[in-house]
C-alpha cells in the first residue's frame, strides 16, 4: 500500500479534523482514510459527463468556508465562453499585458 502525507496543514484545520474524527468515533487516520475513500467513490468515470452532477465540495478556503464546484470546463472551453459574452474585449480598459508593461517601464 501507498503512504500519503500532507503538508503544512493549518492548525485549525488539523483541529477541525480531530473533532470530526471524534466525533465519528475514528482515528484520524481513519476519518482521513473515510475522507479519500468518498472523494474517490465520487470522481466521475471517464465515460461521465463530469458538467453534470450534484454540487460537490472540492476544498476550503482559508476562513474554512467549501469550495463548490458543479461540473467543470477545460481552460479553452472558459475563453471560448468569455468571447462569446464578449466579442470585443472588455471595452476601454488597460489590458493587463499593457498594465505590466507600464509598469516596468516606469521603473
Amino acid at each position: 500500500m501507498a503512504n500519503l502525507s500532507i503538508k503544512d496543514v493549518p492548525e485549525a484545520w488539523a483541529e477541525a479534523l480531530r473533532q470530526r474524527a471524534a466525533s465519528n468515533h475514528r482515528s484520524l487516520q481513519g476519518e482521513l482514510m473515510a475522507i479519500v475513500e468518498r472523494a474517490i467513490e465520487e470522481a466521475p468515470s471517464p465515460n461521465q459527463d463530469p458538467s453534470r452532477g450534484k454540487p460537490r465540495i472540492v476544498g476550503y478556503d482559508r476562513a474554512g468556508q467549501p469550495i463548490v464546484r458543479v461540473g467543470w470546463k477545460t481552460v479553452a472551453q472558459v475563453a471560448a465562453d468569455l468571447k462569446a459574452r464578449f466579442p470585443d474585449g472588455v471595452g476601454s480598459q488597460m489590458s493587463s499585458v499593457d498594465m505590466i508593461r507600464q509598469d516596468r517601464d516606469s521603473r
